[in-house]
């Protein structure tokens, strides 16, 4: 058999008076807890391809290197770009390519691709498609085996419908 619980005034009351104190202790507590402190002044947040670059390279400086990049100066359709590179290494066990990465300097998201490689690849060479929001520079960046960078950008030119853009 269920219960019913009826309330009367004097806990309604009661119960509001301890709701209304406990606001005012919060309350209180609240002013007199100082304010944070003003954050220190930060500096221009870097774009998300300089972020994803700083990623990559950490405190390493890259340099010019043997990066071959085969891919349209117009592109009709932002959609998919073809694109095509390759790199001249021995790919030898004290002289080959790690990794390529592949980057967009105005895609709101800048990592295009990441291709590892191993002795056993033969070659550093790599074939795909990617997608432009607008006109742009690719920028490719490989890890040597002996921890040094090169890379090269080719700027890309995205048309909408082959009007220019």
């Amino acid at each position: 058999m269920a219960r019913i619980w009826v309330t009367n005034r004097r806990e309604v009351l009661l119960g509001a008076a301890s709701a209304a104190s406990l606001l005012a202790l919060i309350s209180e507590v609240a002013a007199q807890t100082p304010p944070p402190a003003a954050p220190a002044a930060t500096p221009p947040e870097a774009s998300p391809y300089e972020q994803a670059l700083d990623k990559i390279l950490g405190d390493a400086k890259p340099s010019p290197g043997k990066i071959n990049i085969e891919i349209p100066e117009i592109a009709e359709n932002g959609n998919t770009v073809p694109y095509a590179i390759s790199i001249d290494s021995p790919m030898t066990a004290t002289d080959h390519i790690k990794t390529i990465h592949v980057l967009s300097t105005a895609n709101p998201l800048p990592y295009v691709a990441s291709f590892g490689f191993t002795l056993l690849s033969g070659k550093a060479a790599v074939s795909s498609r990617m997608r432009l929001a607008k006109t742009q520079e690719v920028a490719v960046i490989a890890e040597h085996s002996s921890g040094r960078f090169i890379a090269a950008k080719r700027t890309v030119k995205v048309t909408i419908g082959g009007c220019g853009g």
